[in-house]
């Protein structure tokens, strides 16, 4: 196994000691940075979204944007532009802030369809385009993006094509009752998140480490089997009777892909069926479409994920 992996565990232990009560959340977290895919948050305000991301990248020393999407925001406020200098009297590059290695997209449902196109192509091609000339984005380069569940009013929901761009949605729930007890704790005790400096936070990793496990993860084992079961999945999707939409070729290879980074994550060089199932969840609840009928219902996508996942017989 790679030396970067206890790491990865530091990483999420330093992760737990300052958001409370969302373990779940941040392991899967940890599994999209591995696999290299941007991610979609959506929860209540006030769960810790913003803090969560930006305490990650402090921690592994990554550079750090936020852009408070509005329908104001225009494409070249993310993208950059060129700007005429009259001194010189030459066009010179300002970059946006898209030009980082890790951006959070606060509320992204909530600016106009042309700047989500924007953001989603450079997370496509890994590259921006401004005045014909294309511009590579780091390495790292990774989005996450926040939306409220709550308020619709104003908001410009992502088509299908553009949310199968996100290789996760997490969910970010309310806390329980001890973690919540103990952030009142922390709260008494002094602990502010508006006033926490991040930057005094010790970094964990380096991006060159996250780099290198993505290169690990890519090398754990998946038997034939494992693939033939994973398949199954995805065509038992196709032809559920509640969905109109079932899993996507890209979805397919994103699926794989986050089973071998929850493999590694979990100190294995192997996949198994428990890890396909692990990630079917945050993986597909934005992929799939509920028929009309089904939503009318009241059937929730998660239930709908489980159901799939249990009509297919596991490998032994």
């Amino acid at each position: 196994m790679s030396e970067t992996h206890p790491i990865l565990i530091r990483l999420g232990q330093g992760l737990n000691q300052v958001i409370v009560g969302q373990s779940s959340l941040i392991q899967q977290l940890l599994v999209a940075l591995l696999a290299g895919g941007h991610v979609i948050l959506e929860g209540v305000p006030g769960t810790g979204k913003t803090l969560l991301v930006k305490v990650l990248a402090q921690l592994i020393q990554g550079e750090f944007r936020r852009i408070q999407l509005t329908p104001d925001v225009l494409p070249s406020d993310i993208t950059g532009t060129n700007i005429f200098d009259l001194n010189s009297r030459n066009f010179t590059l300002k970059k946006g802030p898209i030009f980082t290695e890790v951006l959070l997209a606060d509320e992204i449902n909530r600016t106009p369809p042309k700047t989500q196109a924007a953001l989603l192509e450079a997370m496509e091609e890994m590259q921006v385009t401004l005045d014909g000339e294309s511009l590579p984005l780091p390495d790292l380069f990774w989005v996450i993006a926040t939306q409220n569940p709550l308020e619709f009013e104003g908001t410009y929901p992502l088509p299908e094509a553009q949310l199968d761009r996100f290789l996760f949605k997490l969910v970010v729930d309310y806390p329980d009752q001890a973690a919540e007890k103990q952030m009142l704790l922390n709260r008494q005790a002094g602990f502010s998140a508006r006033r926490l400096d991040i930057s005094r936070l010790k970094p964990i990793a380096t991006v060159a480490d996250i780099l290198q496990a993505r290169q690990a993860v890519k090398e754990v084992k998946v038997s034939e089997a494992i693939v033939d079961y994973l398949l199954a999945l995805v065509r038992t999707s196709r032809q559920y009777p509640d969905l109109t939409l079932g899993a996507s070729p890209r979805a397919t290879g994103a699926w794989l892909q986050t089973s071998q980074a929850l493999a590694w994550l979990a100190g294995r060089d192997f996949v198994t069926p428990d890890d396909v199932k692990a990630v079917a969840s945050p993986l597909l609840r934005h992929r799939l479409i509920l028929k009309p009928e089904a939503m009318l219902d009241g059937l929730q996508m998660d239930a709908v994920i489980a159901s799939v996942i249990n009509q297919v017989p596991v490998p032994r």
